[in-house]
């Protein structure tokens, strides 16, 4: 996958995607594989903003039976099969926990666990057992605080155990389907922001675009423009003369990682002190569930939200707000003592919210939204604003639909569901696992190879052609990522900034600070294949730096 700007301004295409987080990424997918002529750009990296924000949970959809939505539990279901089956190196069976308080909920628990039992009906239709998901079943208070000790035990009658997927690396996730895309002939290109409209009276017909990273502005035409900007949806609409009055409102939201594993085989929710207007929360709407989830010998606790009426380019976290949810999370689950220094990373995002509740509380959006604008006077313009990682896919599966149909074409099949994305050609991953080590380079440690199979699957091959030199030495010794894979993501993914290396193409710093050392080997890297200075060197490490200042 090489970044050829030059390409974009050489046709018109049938269909320009602004926005290349999952959403954008999932439907350039889809919309190329169908045979449509794709153009897809990012203002900054390919997931690089609201959907590395995820606490890489793939939902099996047990949230929505209390609401009855029994269509959704199918939906969520359905996706999370078929995201095992396509992307098998990346998303994995992963049981989950919740305490059941009250004598209501431990009636109708176990009634909503054979509900979703009977809707995810053909969760094990996949020939590998690794991915192998177990129903949905109830346990003792007894059997509850062993798994999740020292959770309040006033009120405790039992916990309700299920599984989801989690996603081992949702940046690599989005790439995944970047590259599919790329492969089945949709044009991408990162570090793209666009600034303006083409426009034929109140028709559009493409867009006028900048270059981030040498300045040029380069024209893109299209037959029809997506608008999936994420937070930065109403200011791509903004760029349309009288642009439609509906806005999108925004909640912050942050998750930590923090250096202790509180479970080691559950994730696991537990009700916050604070009260809550979440409909989707599984087990008391009174209050907000917290979620823990144990990821590479950390834990992910999620997720703290407030409005945000800023612009989402200033978006920050800050002290307070990770000391505030410490001191939440520390409330609703005392005997984490949960601490400061134990923090070593967060992830923020923007995500739509449907309002504020009466007592203040964020209303989150549960549903995606697609706003076709010719209804606002406005042809040729399409806006999708998405809420759910698991449903992506789904999501860009109607969304090409409509594309199709505006183009006054029949829609071909979607082959999205079988079809596997790059990585994906694996049949048993346990197998293909022990097959790698086997056969590794004789300079490659088993953890190096687990390493590179869990994050480019049946691509690790293509890593290995870089080898060579020094280049299979480890730059971190703890998270086992050699020198290759750097180089890798220079020349095969798009890699333009030290940011894309280490948040986006390896496990480097998705966890918390690597170190001066990783930055200043990285940077070197970099620096010999892309041409830097030393100035330029000395900047790109700074930016990195200040991503993990709060």
């Amino acid at each position: 996958m090489k970044r050829d700007t030059s390409k974009l301004s050489k046709k018109t295409f049938d269909l320009l995607i602004i926005g290349g987080g999952i959403y954008g990424a999932s439907i350039a997918w889809d919309a190329a594989s169908r045979g449509l002529s794709i153009a897809l750009v990012d203002k900054g990296d390919f997931g690089g903003a609201t959907s590395s924000n995820s606490q890489k949970i793939i939902h099996g959809g047990l949230r929505y039976i209390q609401q009855g939505d029994l269509r959704r539990v199918r939906e969520s279901a359905r996706e999370r099969r078929i995201l095992m089956h396509i992307a098998p190196q990346l998303v994995h069976p992963m049981p989950c926990l919740i305490p059941i308080y009250g004598s209501f909920m431990q009636s109708v628990m176990p009634l909503a666990l054979k509900i979703y039992n009977l809707t995810s009906f053909d969760k094990n239709t996949f020939e590998d057992p690794q991915k192998h998901i177990l129903g949905g079943r109830t346990v003792s208070k007894e059997e509850c605080l062993r798994l999740i000790p020292g959770i309040k035990e006033e009120g405790l009658r039992g916990g309700a155990i299920w599984y989801d997927g989690q996603v081992y690396n949702t940046e690599r996730m989005v790439l995944s389907f970047i590259k599919s895309a790329n492969n089945a002939g949709a044009d991408v290109a990162n570090y793209i922001e666009v600034i303006d409209f083409l426009k034929d009276g109140n028709c559009i017909k493409g867009a006028k675009a900048r270059d981030l990273l040498n300045g040029t502005e380069i024209e893109i035409r299209a037959k029809l423009v997506l608008n999936v900007a994420g937070p930065w949806v109403n200011q791509i609409l903004s760029r349309v003369k009288n642009s439609p009055d509906q806005k999108i409102l925004l909640s912050k939201m942050m998750l930590l990682v923090v250096n202790r594993i509180f479970a080691h085989d559950y994730a696991f929710g537990i009700p916050s002190l604070k009260k809550s207007s979440d409909m989707d929360n599984v087990a008391c709407k009174k209050s907000r569930l917290l979620f823990v989830t144990p990821w590479r010998n950390n834990s992910l606790i999620g997720t703290a939200q407030e409005p945000y009426n800023g612009d989402p380019n200033s978006l920050k976290i800050k002290e307070k707000d990770i000391f505030g949810f410490i001191e939440e999370f520390n409330k609703a689950y005392p005997q984490a003592a949960l601490k400061r220094k134990e923090v070593t990373f967060f992830y923020a995002g923007l995500v739509p919210m449907d309002g504020i509740s009466h007592d203040g509380d964020v209303r989150v959006t549960s549903q995606y939204k697609i706003f076709d604008h010719e209804k606002d006077g406005i042809k040729g313009l399409v806006s999708i604003v998405g809420v759910k990682y698991t449903t992506a896919r789904d999501v860009a599966q109607k969304a090409t639909d409509l594309v199709f149909k505006k183009l006054g074409k029949k829609p071909p099949k979607c082959t999205t569901m079988e079809t596997r994305l790059c990585g994906g050609s694996i049949e048993r991953f346990n197998e293909f696992l022990e097959n790698a080590i086997k056969t590794r380079p004789q300079e490659l440690s088993k953890q190096t190879m687990l390493h590179l199979v869990y994050n480019y699957g049946s691509e690790y091959p293509e890593v290995l052609k870089y080898l060579g030199e020094d280049w299979s030495n480890e730059i971190s010794a703890s998270l086992h990522v050699i020198k290759a894979e750097i180089l890798y993501g220079i020349k095969e993914e798009m890699a333009q900034k030290l940011a894309d290396v280490i948040l986006r193409r390896t496990e480097l710093g998705t966890a918390g600070y690597p170190g001066d050392e990783c930055l200043k080997t990285c940077a070197s890297i970099m620096a010999k294949k892309l041409g830097w200075n030393e100035s330029k060197i000395h900047s790109e490490i700074e930016e990195v730096k200040a991503i993990y200042t709060p």
